[in-house]
């Protein structure tokens, strides 16, 4: 919340005009009313009303610098006369008459115009720029016909004052990555899909990952689904990237390679974090290191995700597009304090993105992991993916520990129960079907709706039709071996949610008398993952936060230690592939700059970025007119449950040129232009 002098944001009134300050009202929205560390905003304007900080604000300009916005980003597609000029009427009648040579007519014209714009623009940023500036017309509407009647400039006319502006839309903002995703969409439709996938590696350089594994939140913020149902985004994301190496073409970078500047930089880790550090770093003529553990590059996206769902020869060309940047990799580097010692000086800094390869335990009684039947997340789907994508064998000591006849993963007749509720839980018994286990179940404390949320519907309900059973509501008490410590049955507690009387979250609370038991040869516990973080050196002292990954601030991913930068996992603990590469997207813009003049800030995109999202540009509650609605929405095509569930041929189809065309079409193209004076 904060004290404004006038706000008209999202239909709140407050006029606090001839108030002294300290009996200001506050807004009831997250404005931007402290602009950095060291400027306060004095106004902030956008799609949907405007808001002062400060009295002695030039309401003409504001209003006239926001119309220069719509040419500035030219966002406006062009296929509507109110879009194509509307804008440009606005913004040189508002100069004429903030220059001092206005009319009374030119007001009515104003008006005239900006209400045709919002009813009948195509697009919304051609519908949304007029409403804060009928709002300051119609508040302000003194200080408007004193400069036209005594013909004056105003107030601020000729002065240099910093306007600082972002386009925005509520699918970008609600992108960890911040994707430009109408542009995408809109490559799409127009059947560019070079510029399609552009627009996607300004900010994502893994564009056939998150075309594929991505748990799409944008979708939970489009404003299609006030209509009818949300675009199909992470579907559509594909597209470019599909085309680009089904054709053979070279690699469509959104930015050109600088000359080399001198500098360079050590990233720890291959994984989605590191790979997008190194793109973003190397483009800017950064020369980068990257270390990585594993044999393989792509960290845990090559291990972890089965091939099912993010085929090998796809993930392989993101990587190879990253490589093209000019970025040395160096594989089978398991990085020690020692090398880290070494690093500080032969760097100019240092990005720590190596993930969190270490499952947690589930917190039973007799869970230990020399038990023969106990094996971690991680390490059974590094063997799976590792067999399955690169023909490596699972060694003889993890065929002894886990009574594998092979020299790889099969569970032929086996029951296997894994406790989770997230993705990795859901690779783990999707995998499990397909290495031939007898059954499999997956045991949540939650419900079906939660794991949905945590998930995804589709990832969900295709684990259901290979067979997976869910038992929710429920935990693992205990772990009975036989005499050769072989895994053999699971004691299973039953849990209900019982109403918080306070009004808080409900709690769960054990049914007394409904435990089972569960026969079972392999436990897999999947519940999270922790860092190995024995590489940083103890007399570092580098912060941890309370679940022992690395602290940052969370806007510039500077550790505690300077020139020692945190993105992904093993900052924030396990997340999705697209929060860690937007972490890693921002860490790398930072760093970009840090090695040039050591100093660590923020572009004002970013620091609009973090107002935004503070300020929330998605308004499900928004009643959405002039489209039609019902238009249903495309849904790939997916292998029946007897083609896929015995092998690893990628599940998701994706589209069909028609059905991407048609689905691109119902995109609304909510562009939104926010402004602050600062």
């Amino acid at each position: 919340m904060s004290k404004v002098y006038f706000s008209t944001w999202k239909g709140e009134s407050i006029n606090n005009i001839g108030k002294p300050e300290e009996e200001w009202e506050e807004s009831a929205y997250n404005l931007p009313a402290q602009y950095d560390d060291h400027r306060d905003s004095k106004a902030f304007i956008g799609w949907d009303g405007v808001a002062l900080f400060n009295e002695d604000v030039d309401v003409i300009r504001l209003a006239m610098e926001y119309a220069a916005q719509y040419q500035e980003y030219s966002e406006a597609c062009g296929r509507c006369a109110p879009g194509r000029w509307g804008g440009r009427i606005l913004y040189d009648v508002l100069d004429k008459i903030a220059r001092g040579e206005g009319e009374i007519a030119d007001l009515d014209h104003l008006k005239e115009i900006g209400k045709s714009m919002q009813v009948t623009s195509k697009c919304e940023i051609g519908k949304t720029v007029p409403n804060p500036i009928l709002d300051l017309m119609n508040h302000f509407e003194d200080t408007f016909l004193e400069c036209i009647n005594e013909k004056k400039q105003s107030k601020h006319y000729e002065e240099s004052i910093g306007y600082i502006a972002k386009i925005t839309a509520p699918c970008t903002d609600a992108c960890p990555s911040h994707v430009d995703i109408p542009a995408y969409i809109e490559g799409v439709r127009d059947l560019r899909f070079d510029d399609s996938l552009e627009a996607t590696r300004q900010t994502m350089p893994l564009a056939h990952v998150c075309g594929r594994v991505c748990p799409h939140p944008c979708e939970d913020a489009c404003r299609r689904t006030n209509l009818d149902e949300p675009i199909s985004i992470m579907s559509l994301k594909r597209l470019g990237a599909d085309w680009e190496t089904d054709h053979g073409f070279d690699f469509f970078h959104p930015l050109e390679k600088k000359a080399p500047i001198g500098k360079k930089i050590a990233v720890i880790g291959a994984g989605p974090a590191g790979l997008t550090t190194a793109y973003y770093t190397a483009a800017e003529g950064i020369e980068v290191d990257v270390y990585e553990e594993l044999p393989v590059l792509g960290g845990e996206v090559t291990v972890g995700v089965p091939e099912y769902r993010m085929p090998w020869d796809k993930y392989e060309k993101d990587i190879e597009c990253v490589k093209d940047m000019g970025v040395n990799f160096i594989t089978n580097h398991k990085v020690t304090a020692d090398d880290m010692r070494k690093f500080e000086k032969e760097y100019d800094a240092v990005m720590v993105a190596s993930g969190t390869r270490i499952s947690k335990k589930v917190r039973c009684e007799n869970e230990r992991e020399e038990i023969k039947g106990y094996w971690g997340a991680i390490d059974f789907l590094d063997w799976v993916n590792l067999y399955e994508k690169f023909d490596i064998k699972t060694p003889k000591s993890v065929q002894k520990q886990q009574m594998l006849k092979q020299d790889f993963v099969d569970l032929t007749g086996k029951t296997v129960v894994c406790v989770g509720g997230g993705f990795t839980s859901m690779d783990v018994v999707r995998c499990a079907i397909r290495a031939n286990a007898k059954k499999v179940y997956m045991v949540y404390r939650r419900d079906e709706k939660t794991i949905i949320r945590n998930t995804t519907y589709e990832e969900y309900h295709e684990a259901v039709e290979e067979g997976v059973e869910f038992l929710f509501h429920s935990a693992v008490n205990k772990i009975t071996t036989d005499k050769k410590d072989v895994l053999r049955e699971l004691l299973i507690d039953k849990f209900e949610l019982v109403p918080d009387p306070d009004g808080g979250r409900p709690q769960l609370v054990k049914i007394e008398g409904e435990s089972y038991t569960i026969k079972a040869d392999y436990l897999i516990p999947a519940v999270s993952q922790s860092a190995d973080l024995d590489l940083l050196p103890e007399e570092w002292e580098i912060e941890k936060t309370s679940w022992a990954t690395i602290k940052t601030n969370g806007k510039d991913y500077m550790t505690s230690r300077k020139g020692i930068f945190a993105s992904g996992d093993c900052e924030y603990g396990p997340m999705t592939i697209v929060n860690a590469v937007g972490q890693a997207k921002r860490a790398a813009s930072v760093m970009s700059r840090y090695v040039l003049s050591g100093e660590i800030t923020l572009t004002d995109e970013e620091i609009m970025e973090d107002h935004l999202a503070k300020l929330k540009v998605y308004d499900k509650k928004e009643k959405i007119t002039g489209w039609l609605p019902g238009i249903a929405r495309e849904n790939s095509a997916v292998l029946t449950v007897d083609d896929r569930k015995d092998n690893n041929k990628e599940v998701n189809l994706g589209f069909t040129q028609e059905q991407a065309l048609s689905e691109a079409e119902r995109c609304m193209r909510c562009y939104y232009i926010a402004m602050v004076q600062a």
